[in-house]
């Protein structure tokens, strides 16, 4: 699970340093047209802010429990109610 938080970090950090660096060439180059660099932008905001959110989600998400955990607390609890049973015959 070490490895989704660090290819979350990494989509996280690709995502907002690819939002920054187009958005300086969009606005900083000789582009003539605003309507085409304002329109660029916003779609490349749009897709790499998704990609962050995924990277952040990544990041930030703990691991499930293992399956042997969980069946091992089912276990558990049925022998409870086993026992919560044959305790009030």
């Amino acid at each position: 699970m070490a490895s989704d938080k660090a290819i979350g970090l990494l989509l996280l950090v690709i995502s907002i340093l690819v939002i920054v660096v187009y958005g300086y060439a969009l606005f900083f180059t000789s582009y003539s047209l605003l309507l085409l660099e304002v329109t660029a932008f916003v779609i490349v905001v749009v897709v790499f802010g998704v990609l962050a959110w995924i990277g952040y989600t990544l990041a930030t998400t703990p691991p499930p429990k293992p399956i042997e955990e969980i069946e091992k607390e089912l276990e558990e609890e049925l022998k409870k109610l086993e026992e919560d049973q044959r305790s009030s015959e």
